[in-house]
């Protein structure tokens, strides 16, 4: 059965004029016109203007409801179900915000900061400010590409529905030293030399040779061995020799790494561990920093 627009808006109890908006943006295509020019629809239309009133109420935009016909509804409604909780999340990130500066007695500039942030940066565009600075500090060398691509997942930091005042201003500054191209220069730099001469190492190799590395020096930490004690000479010497060799350079050039190292990519591991909430410094850090202040002393 044909309806004309008139017919159908009673219908459906929808406007005329909302009926010829869908018609004209491709929301609803018209099935055909009478002699006279008006619209004809069907009863297949009905439905489907039923169905647009529902996802419009729900608060799907209109470019997703005409790609319906190329799309099965589930889809997109995951797809709607995934924007509101993303809103939501945003929606709560800015009411722990508000409820942290209406503590205050006097709203602060940084309270402000907070807010004016939230609205730039989401997890989205987190995710792809790390992408950005991974790929601009791997640059064209192959070895670095996957170095720090095995890195990218974990430099995401995952910020709570209701985050801290603490965990937001860690995310903050994260996002700002992500950005910051003094930093990403300076890790280019300390490491052009050795990536330069590292074409074609094997990453899985030089991982385990950091694995073992990384336990052998945290125990020494844990047992009380002072990184600046005789007793840590000999150990600091195996362990640089270790990672040497597997990063096919010279001792030399592995204690210069510890030397020069930019403190602001520690930091930037700390911030990560704010706003996930776990413990600093990790075993990892104080594996390290063991060997760097063993390494200043016995081998420079």
């Amino acid at each position: 059965m044909s309806y004309t627009i008139g017919q159908l808006a009673r219908l459906s109890g929808l406007p005329v004029k909302t009926i010829r908006f869908y018609s004209d943006t491709g929301v609803l295509p018209e099935r055909g016109r009478t002699r006279s020019g008006y619209r004809l629809y069907g009863d297949e239309d009905r439905g489907r203007l039923e169905l647009v009133r529902t996802l419009r109420e729900i608060g799907v935009d209109l470019a997703t409801i005409r790609s319906l016909g190329d799309r099965d509804l589930g889809e997109v409604l995951s797809l709607h179900l995934r924007t509101v909780e993303t809103q939501i999340r945003a929606l709560q990130r800015t009411r722990a915000v508000l409820r942290a500066t209406l503590e205050r007695d006097e709203p602060a500039d940084d309270d402000l900061r907070r807010l004016n942030a939230l609205g730039r940066l989401g997890a989205a565009e987190t995710v792809a400010l790390v992408n950005e600075f991974v790929d601009d500090v791997a640059g064209a060398n192959a070895a670095r590409q996957e170095w720090l691509g095995g890195l990218r997942a974990a430099m995401v930091p995952d910020l709570p529905d209701e985050p801290g005042i603490e965990q937001l201003d860690a995310w903050l500054e994260l996002t700002e030293l992500l950005a910051d191209e003094g930093f990403r220069a300076s890790l280019r730099e300390m490491s052009d030399d050795f990536w330069e001469k590292a074409d074609g190492i094997d990453v899985a190799a030089w991982h385990e040779a950091n694995t073992l590395v990384t336990e052998r020096a945290l125990a020494a930490a844990r047992d009380g061995v002072p990184p600046g004690s005789e007793a840590a000479a000999p150990l600091v010497t195996e362990l640089v020799a270790t990672l040497a060799g597997a990063q096919r350079r010279t001792p030399e050039s592995v204690v210069r790494d510890y030397a020069e190292h930019d403190p602001r990519a520690g930091r930037y591991w700390e911030l990560v561990a704010v706003v996930n909430g776990t413990p600093w410094p990790p075993e990892s850090v104080i594996a390290h920093e063991w060997i760097a202040l063993a390494a200043a002393t016995h081998l420079r």
